[in-house]
């Protein structure tokens, strides 16, 4: 992949993990494998039921730290994008409440910047994430990882003239 020019993989999406039963270990060496070849892992985590910000940031922290461990004792880690999807939350008609978005995106940056192993990191959001979401969130969303809105230019461009707004 780096070969030909791929610089990001998608490792960890819970659909991924629900049709093909990919565990924690094969998610971890998959993010060592990213690393060892000079790929940037965009890792997906994500709870699986609805459950309070703490709670979901401790569970995705948790998820990040087992897929990072062992990259990290090889001391190959790096910067990754994580990318929060609450797996409840996939192709529902609506995103999460944008308060718990915003507080476990916050949560996850603030894991982040403890662990300097994978200093340069970015925290985007998935799980129905479409447009009016990032002027909801005022700034505090890092970015978008879309799903079914990425097939529909009119979802792209207001996505668009809002990043434009908030920069």
């Amino acid at each position: 992949l780096r070969e030909i020019g791929v610089d990001l993989v998608e490792i960890g999406h819970a659909e991924r993990r629900s049709l093909f039963h990919e565990t924690d270990d094969e998610i971890a060496g998959k993010v060592h494998a990213a690393f060892r070849n000079h790929l940037r892992p965009l890792i997906c985590v994500g709870e699986a039921s609805r459950a309070s910000s703490q709670t979901a940031v401790a569970d995705v922290t948790a998820q990040l730290d087992r897929f990072t461990a062992t990259a990290v004792a090889d001391g190959l880690a790096g910067s990754v994008i994580v990318a929060y999807e609450p797996v409840w939350s996939i192709g529902a008609p609506q995103p999460a409440p944008d308060d718990h978005i915003v507080d476990v995106l916050a949560g996850i940056e603030a894991h982040l910047a403890s662990r300097p192993e994978l200093a340069g990191s970015a925290v985007i959001y998935g799980g129905s994430a479409g447009p009016g979401l990032l002027t909801r969130g005022q700034g505090r969303i890092g970015g978008l990882f879309l799903g079914r809105f990425a097939h529909d230019p009119e979802a792209i461009r207001t996505i668009l003239d809002e990043v434009t707004a908030l920069s």
